[in-house]
């Protein structure tokens, strides 16, 4: 993993989709709420097919856990993209070993590991490799 920022210690307070967290940050009187994009990876959209299994497996790693948060930059919508884990598990390896999100190699240097990851989990038909899957980055060209 490429080196960064301390992490983040937060709360994870709503998960948007299987990339996307919402995390309470900061102590007591003095919370910040942030949005991160979960780094390397790019998970179905809600609407598209095996987005909602997408979610809700997020969900069961990260909703209302402890969250170690490493902030790694900015996306072009404000949110922080970062590294994330949640009960002692890397997230973004979570996601795409079970066959819910994609090694995103256009944003996945650093991240090498995750194609292989990947490889395995289409292999064995896992989550999302068990039908024909569109990437996102299509599904969301298609749908402009």
């Amino acid at each position: 993993m490429p080196l960064s920022a301390p992490a983040l210690l937060c709360l994870v307070v709503a998960v948007t989709d299987g990339d996307t967290i919402t995390a309470r940050c900061g102590e007591p009187g003095a919370y910040e709420r942030i949005t991160v994009r979960i780094s390397a990876i790019d998970a179905p959209e809600k609407a598209q097919p095996f987005g909602q299994v997408s979610r809700q497996h997020l969900a069961g790693l990260c909703f209302q856990t402890q969250a170690a948060i490493t902030p790694r930059a900015r996306d072009r919508y404000g949110r922080t993209v970062g590294d994330v884990e949640c009960q002692g598990q890397d997230v973004a390896t979570a996601q795409v070993h079970a066959g819910m999100a994609w090694f995103y190699v256009k944003y996945g240097k650093g991240y090498a590991q995750l194609e292989g990851i990947e490889h395995t989990a289409r292999q064995a038909g896992r989550g999302l490799w068990s039908q024909a899957a569109v990437p996102p980055w299509e599904w969301r060209r298609a749908t402009r």
